[in-house]
Order: structure tokens, then C-alpha cells, then sequence
């Protein structure tokens, strides 16, 4: 069942329940006073008759001041006639509780008889077929006899009253109730409204819509709540996004690699079965072997910066304070038979928090990428300097550039801008990857310039840090 009419019912079911009720007691309370002020009506008309029947017994002659049973049925029937067209009814019975004289219909039954006694006045409320009487008792003491007199008062004007009264009331309820249900089943669906649009939202965003947004309709809690669903919603989309990007990115890692395998695996297997099949001169086989060493060669490199990517996501590391001359030695001593480029190197004395043998593979990697980049003969830069936010490392070259549109995606693995240039000289796309995860654990990240013909200028800067505090999660 709908919410909407989970609500609806459950409104209905307690006001006819309040309704019954309050009818019930209401039309109750009006039966009883009636019936209490005819209760007292009929009290107050057996004194009156007790009265009249002592006044009369006085004025009625007898022997030796005794009330004899002829007299007691003569004044009886007098006082009945004295009220014919009242509707009451009355019975006399002397001191053994036989009755002496008794109205034409009335009831035989003796209970309320047997209980009246000296100075008491009892009543009950008597069914007779369609009618109802209030049965009335009270003892009359006089000429030395004790006496009973009961009367009967019609009451069923009261007890038609109460039946009426119940049958309006129930047909009062049916009418409210009927309009009630038709309200509440419109304040309902306003209520209600937010709930449904927040489960067309969610059904929505099942089928795959996650740009789809839950309208707000009210300020209350349940419009807090469709602001909160649109936040989750909205966070929600972004992480799905790069979730769809982090498996893109996978599958393009998957893809590059399969791809950068099969090109050396091929070209040594070729040249591996050529060496095997046939005999060859001693320059052919001389090419043959070279092929075989250098696509060996780029598979090894390969498969190293890999490792190191893997370790540098894995593994923690210890930052120390080091020397920035340490690293300008480093690569001058690593390029110092370079002769294809012109390296300029240039460092302000300095210190830097890092992990040396990391830092040392960053550089390396950025100036080979550097030199790859360059025609032969081309100035390739390397600089370091003191900035406010700590030592800023920069490589530029004056090579052939990247494109403004791939300048986000050089640092993803296996991606390389000119694929081709970067083959021949075994470059497969791994270098700036590392570098970024290497510069993550030091908390900086690469800042990447470029030009299209003009070259690329590629900087990080290594934050200062408190003595004491070098050790960072990867």
C-alpha cells in the first residue's frame, strides 16, 4: 500500500473512531439527563399520589378507624381516573404485598415490590413491548396500615429521543467523514508530494540518469531531505564520473601496454627466429643482435619504471634535508659525454626536504624527456631556485612542444605525444607517470608549459617542512 494511503486510511479509521465516540457519548449524555428529569417528574408524581391517597383515606368513613381493602381499591380507582390521559398507571398492595388494585396493563412482575421499604422511594425503567416506563415504589403509612403504591410513567419519548439522536449523528458522521476523507486526501497528496518526487529521482537515477535532480517543493524537513538527496546525488555523479574515468584510464593502461609489448616482443622474436632459421654475415647478424639487444633493452626499462610507479603508490618515504648541489652534480656527471644537445645547468644553493634517490630519478627522467623533445643540437635548461613556498626545480627545452589539449594527459602511463619519436629512441611513456607519483609523495606536482614549436618548460617546487617531521605516506 502507498504511503499516501497508508496515511489516508489510518486518518480516517481515527476520526470515525473520535467521531463514533464523541457521538456516542454525547447523544448519551443528553438521553440521560432527560431520563434522570423523568426519573425525578415520576418520583415527584408517586409523592403526589401518596398524598392524595392518605387525604382521601382520611375523608373515607370507617369502622373502628380501620382502612378496610374496599376502600383502598375506591380510592384507587378515583386516582386513577384522576389521571387518565397522562399515561401512568398505578398498583396498591396491602402489608402481605398483595395487590389490592391495579390498572388495566399492568405488568405482573413483583421484584420492585419486594424491595421497597419504609421511608424509601424506589424506581427502575421497565421495557413493555414498544414502550418504556419508569417504575416507581414507595410504602404509604395511614389509619394504621402500611401499604405500597406503585406507579408506571411512560418514558418512550426519551428513549426515541436517544434513537433519533444516534441515527443523525451517525449520518452526520457518514457526512463528515465523506468530507474529511476528500481534504485529507488533498493534504495528503501535497504532503506527500516531495516523497513522490524523491522516488521518481531515485528511479531515475537507477535507470542510469545521474544528472536527474529531485525538485524541492517545501522548506520543512522533507524539503531538508530533497536537498541532502540532491547533494548525495550530485556527489554521487562525481564520484561516478571518475570512477568512469579511473576505468577509461585503465583500460587505456591496458591497451597502451598490451600495445608497447607487442612492438619490441615482436621485432625480437623476428629477429630471434631469423638468427635461429638461417645463417647470416657477419653485418646482418651484427644488425640482427643489435635489434634484439636495444627492443631488450626498452622492455627492461619499461618494465622498471613500472615497478617504480607501483612502489612509489605503495610504499612510505623518508624526507631528510639534502643539498640542492648534490642533484646539480648528479646530472651534470650523468650528462657530461652528452654531445646531441647543449645542457645549461643553473642551481642556487639551497636546501630541500626529499628523498634524494626519488628526486634524482624525477630530474633524470624530465631532462631525458627534455633532450628526447629536442632537435639535435637544442638547448635544453635545467634551473633551481629559492620561492617563498619552498626550492622550485625547472627543465625547459626549446624542442617541438605539446599540444594544449594533451598537456592533462602527459602524465598518464604509456601515453606519449609523438608515439613515433618516442619509439626510436625506447621511450614508452612512463616517465612523466613516475615523476607525478614520485613529486605526490613529496607534495608538490608537476607545472607543465608548452608551446607547439617552441618547446616545453616543465617546473615542481619542493615545500619546506619542519625538521623533525619527514616521513610521508604514499
Amino acid at each position: 500500500m502507498k504511503f499516501l494511503n497508508k496515511i489516508l486510511l489510518w486518518t480516517v479509521i481515527i476520526m470515525a473512531v473520535a467521531f463514533g465516540l464523541s457521538g456516542y457519548l454525547f447523544v448519551d449524555s443528553v438521553f440521560r439527563t432527560s431520563l434522570e428529569r423523568e426519573v425525578g417528574k415520576a418520583l415527584d408524581d408517586s409523592s403526589i399520589l401518596q398524598f392524595a391517597f392518605e387525604t382521601a383515606a382520611l375523608n373515607i368513613p370507617t369502622k373502628y378507624n380501620v382502612l378496610q381493602d374496599a376502600a383502598v381499591e375506591q380510592i384507587g380507582s378515583k386516582l386513577e381516573s384522576s389521571g387518565q390521559g397522562s399515561g401512568r398507571f398505578l398498583r396498591l398492595s396491602n402489608e402481605e404485598k398483595k395487590v389490592l388494585y391495579a390498572s388495566v396493563g399492568f405488568p405482573e412482575d413483583t421484584s420492585l415490590l419486594q424491595q421497597i421499604l419504609e421511608n424509601t422511594r424506589t424506581w427502575q425503567v421497565i421495557p413493555l413491548g414498544e414502550h418504556y416506563y419508569i417504575h416507581t415504589g414507595i410504602m404509604i403509612n395511614t389509619l394504621d396500615r402500611n401499604l405500597y403504591l406503585e406507579t408506571l410513567e411512560d418514558v418512550t419519548e426519551v428513549f426515541e429521543e436517544r434513537t433519533q439522536g444516534f441515527a443523525v449523528y451517525r449520518r452526520v458522521t457518514l457526512a463528515m467523514l465523506l468530507i474529511s476523507t476528500v481534504v485529507m486526501f488533498l493534504i495528503c497528496t501535497w504532503l506527500t508530494k516531495p516523497i513522490r518526487l524523491l522516488a521518481q529521482a531515485t528511479r531515475k537515477m537507477a535507470a542510469g540518469d545521474y544528472s536527474y535532480r529531485a525538485s524541492q517543493v517545501s522548506s520543512d524537513e522533507l524539503g531538508q531531505l530533497t536537498m541532502d538527496f540532491n547533494s548525495m546525488a550530485n556527489v554521487l555523479e562525481g564520484t561516478i564520473g571518475e570512477l568512469k574515468e579511473e576505468v577509461r584510464a585503465r583500460e587505456d593502461f591496458i591497451a597502451a601496454f598490451a600495445h608497447e609489448l607487442k612492438t619490441p616482443l615482436t621485432a625480437i622474436i623476428g629477429y630471434a627466429d631469423l638468427l635461429r632459421s638461417r645463417k647470416l654475415d657477419e653485418e646482418k647478424h651484427f644488425l640482427s643482435s643489435n635489434y634484439i639487444y636495444t627492443e631488450g633493452k626498452r622492455l627492461e626499462n619499461m618494465s622498471l619504471r613500472l615497478l617504480d610507479i607501483i612502489v612509489t603508490k605503495r610504499e612510505r618515504v623518508e624526507l631528510q634535508p639534502v643539498e640542492t648541489k648534490i642533484f646539480s652534480t648528479y646530472l651534470e656527471d650523468m650528462y657530461a659525454e652528452h654531445r646531441q644537445q647543449e645542457l645549461r645547468f643553473s642551481f642556487q644553493e639551497g636546501t630541500v626536504w626529499a628523498e634524494v634517490n626519488l628526486l634524482k630519478s624525477v630530474l633524470l627522467n624530465l631532462v631525458d624527456n627534455a633532450c628526447k623533445a629536442s632537435r639535435e643540437g637544442g638547448l635544453v635548461k635545467v634551473s633551481g631556485r629559492k620561492a617563498a613556498e619552498g626550492y622550485c626545480f625547472q627543465v625547459e627545452d626549446q624542442g617541438v612542444g605539446i599540444p594544449q589539449e594533451e598537456l592533462q594527459k602527459v602524465t598518464e602511463a604509456f601515453y606519449m605525444v609523438d608515439k613515433s619519436r618516442s619509439r626510436s629512441r625506447n621511450g614508452a611513456g612512463l616517465g612523466l607517470a613516475l615523476c607525478a607519483e614520485i613529486l605526490r609523495l613529496h607534495g608538490s606536482e608537476l607545472q607543465i608549459r608548452s608551446q607547439v614549436g617552441q618547446g616545453t618548460c616543465i617546473s615542481f617546487v619542493v615545500p619546506d617542512r619542519q625538521e623533525g617531521n619527514g616521513v610521508k605516506e604514499a
